[in-house]
């Protein structure tokens, strides 16, 4: 790692005696790694000098991914303790619905995923949100993949009336879905306007709250609005 460190402070590159005595390493031990390096992807060899390779980009972008991640969490986090219940953050990515980041308490615990989330977006207000913001032609091929089908006795009925509930939405209206994916749970979800991406932050509360949602989705989508504005949350993971 210190090869490389020293390695990334020379953009034009450095010889393999100027790159161990920067990292405090005999010399016989440093071309060794450097050879090692140089093999994995890490470092190229040009002209006698090392320079970064493309497993070096790889790693550092990895670092910038979970840079990102943890900004998301954390908003989450935020998100969770303003509106007194569990958040959930989705986005349609490749052609799948993507749970990228759920934040709960024990006194208030997340629904848990006991169908695949994934092919179950017809039934749970995250899917029908995301659904909602795409295309005809990328829901339909979501649909071939995924068939609507009762997940619970809630669940909406078949293709047909989703389409409907679908096409009734506003621009930006959440959706809500009261035991449609689990029972005694309500959930609402919000559209995220994040580029070409379509994006969601939803909410879960018990059924014995649901007098709840409206003003808990209230507040979210102004805790949402706030902070898109000011910290340019990044969905880019």
């Amino acid at each position: 790692m210190r090869l490389l460190e020293a390695a990334g402070s020379h953009s034009a590159g450095a010889p393999a005696k100027q790159l161990a005595r920067e990292a405090g390493l005999p010399l016989p031990t440093a071309y060794h790694l450097l050879r090692t390096l140089t093999h994995e992807g890490y470092l190229r060899r040009e002209g006698g000098v090392f320079v970064l390779g493309a497993a070096a980009g790889r790693l550092a972008g990895g670092g910038l991914q979970q840079k990102r991640r943890s900004m998301i969490l954390d908003s989450l986090a935020h998100f969770r303790d303003a509106v007194g219940a569990p958040i959930y953050f989705a986005v349609f990515r490749e052609g799948e619905i993507e749970l990228v980041g759920v934040s709960d308490t024990p006194a208030s615990p997340a629904v848990e995923e006991w169908a695949d989330f994934r092919a179950t977006g017809h039934a749970h207000a995250i899917g029908q949100c995301l659904l909602a913001q795409l295309d005809e032609k990328t829901r339909k091929d979501y649909y071939e993949r995924h068939p609507v089908e009762a997940v619970t006795q809630y669940t909406v009925r078949d293709q047909s009336a989703l389409e409907h509930r679908i096409g009734s939405l506003g621009r930006m209206e959440p959706v809500t879905e009261r035991q449609e994916y689990a029972l005694g749970t309500v959930c609402a979800a919000i559209p995220i306007t994040a580029g070409d991406t379509a994006a969601t932050m939803a909410i879960s509360l018990p059924l014995h709250q649901e007098e709840r949602l409206p003003n808990v989705v209230n507040r979210l989508r102004s805790e949402v609005g706030a902070l898109l504005s000011t910290l340019s949350f990044s969905i880019s993971i």
